[in-house]
């Protein structure tokens, strides 16, 4: 197998550019307007078939060679998170509370630089190309939504193929792991109802603040003694909203957390595992509480035999001393979805050079060295130009 693609530096520049904006004009989940407009207008420009519109903001470009072979998507999320951002660069997010700090404005700058080098190589392709806009990922579900709406019967999806950038990787570098990859998500919310009171007699009241730190504290016995050591799992409480000053304790206290698994079975029984150590905690005390568990995003799970292809793929495009194995992600995706319909792979490419590309996804000074988008532009299209033949 060999592949050679070159990006000009032209289109390496127009794609910085890109990203730049989108980093500059952030939007949410299912409000990515601006940003669909922009891809939208692009694709038509180079000659795609343009199908906006799809789960409220979604866009999808399809390329139909004459050649027989599979048809692919090639995905990219489109959606910032509420967060104010705390970088001062000359593309500084301008929208309050608004923030690419996940790299989706890199995504999207990669599939529509590698748009522009596809419809240029149209007459090498076979089968379908399928370039995928995807809105609403942070905790949204909208890849879960493009799924329900039929996106991948309506095109005939065979093969679907995602990256994401990565903070905790070289520069350039490209990672690969069968099987899953990323964890499920799922979310708890919890109200604990005690009986508010004066703060100084306790003994009068049933004290949801105490009971909500002992469950924190107790929860994680779900973690530690009810799962096999060697299965990973997380259960982190974020919120703890309750109480108005110093001296009240209040009625009631409500709670956020998530939880991750990478096995379907543990994730299958975290549910009743931490309601019934809330239910201990509030039953011992004479208190109530409302309990409800949102089921989210399953295990990014990868095909082997995809990964193996796209990992082959990566050696001859990128060079093997580019490409790695890399260890389970607790974070979650929702190309998850498409994973659980069509064999898939989803591969990280490292973007971190120093100590201002390295902070966490999800930071206030997440940042990106943007010379990684050139690997992410040869990647896609190395997939667009081989994969309709030649993969599994």
């Amino acid at each position: 197998m060999s592949l050679t693609i070159d990006p000009p530096a032209s289109l390496i520049d127009r794609v910085i550019a890109l990203r730049r904006d989108l980093h500059r004009h952030p939007e949410l989940g299912f409000a990515e307007h601006r940003t669909a407009g922009i891809v939208a207008e692009r694709l038509h420009e180079l000659g795609y078939e343009v199908h906006p519109g799809i789960a409220t903001t979604g866009v999808v470009g399809v390329l139909r060679s004459n050649a027989p072979g599979k048809t692919i998507m090639l995905r990219a999320d489109m959606d910032a998170l509420p967060i104010d951002e705390e970088n001062a660069t000359d593309y500084t997010s301008i929208n309050a509370q608004t923030m690419h700090a996940c790299g989706h404005d890199g995504h999207v700058a990669i599939l529509l630089g590698a748009a522009e080098l596809i419809a240029a190589r149209s007459a090498e392709l076979a089968g379908t190309i399928c370039l995928v806009f995807q809105p609403a990922e942070e905790g949204l579900g909208g890849g879960a939504e493009m799924v329900r709406l039929g996106l991948l019967e309506r095109f005939g999806i065979e093969r679907a193929y995602g990256l994401h950038l990565s903070s905790t990787h070289p520069v350039g570098q490209l990672g690969f792991r069968e099987g899953p990859i990323y964890a499920s998500s799922d979310s708890l919310e919890i109200t604990i109802e005690g009986r508010g009171g004066h703060g100084a007699a306790p003994h009068l009241s049933i004290d949801p603040i105490f009971l909500a730190s002992e469950f924190v504290v107790a929860v994680q016995q779900v973690v530690s003694r009810q799962i096999d050591p060697i299965e990973p799992a997380v259960v982190t409480i974020g919120s703890i909203h309750g109480g108005t000053t110093h001296n009240v304790i209040p009625s009631r206290v409500k709670l956020l957390g998530t939880v991750r698994a990478f096995n379907a079975d543990v994730r299958a029984k975290m549910a009743e595992r931490i309601e019934r150590v809330l239910k201990g905690v509030c039953d011992g005390a004479g208190a109530t509480y409302d309990f409800a568990y949102l089921w989210r995003y399953p295990v990014t799970s990868n095909d082997a035999d995809q990964t193996r292809y796209v990992k082959a793929l990566a050696q001859a495009t990128v060079g093997a001393e580019a490409v790695i194995d890399v260890a389970q992600i607790m974070g979650a995706e929702d190309f998850s979805f498409f994973a659980e319909k069509v064999p898939a792979c989803f591969y990280t490419l490292g973007t971190s050079s120093g100590p201002a590309t390295s902070w966490p996804h999800h930071h206030a000074r997440f940042d990106i060295d943007e010379s990684a988008l050139a690997t992410g532009v040869r990647m896609m299209t190395a997939l667009a130009l081989d994969a309709p033949r030649n993969a599994p």
